[in-house]
């Protein structure tokens, strides 16, 4: 597989000057992005009151 511009630049940047920029990255070893998936019953309600505040006209 071939490697991105970006990873053969920071590899040059290794066997040059010695310094690790993968190193100064701000990591977490977990996620600190909290996924949230709507409920079965949230997503009843949001339809209810989506098509409940139509104006419907009766002719």
């Amino acid at each position: 597989m071939t490697q991105s511009g970006a990873k053969k630049k920071r590899m040059h940047v290794k066997r040059t000057k010695g310094k690790d920029v993968e190193k100064d990255r701000q990591s977490s070893p977990f996620s600190t992005h909290e996924r949230v998936t709507k409920t079965k019953r949230e997503s009843i309600d949001r339809n209810f009151t989506k098509y409940k505040k139509q104006q419907h006209v009766d002719e």
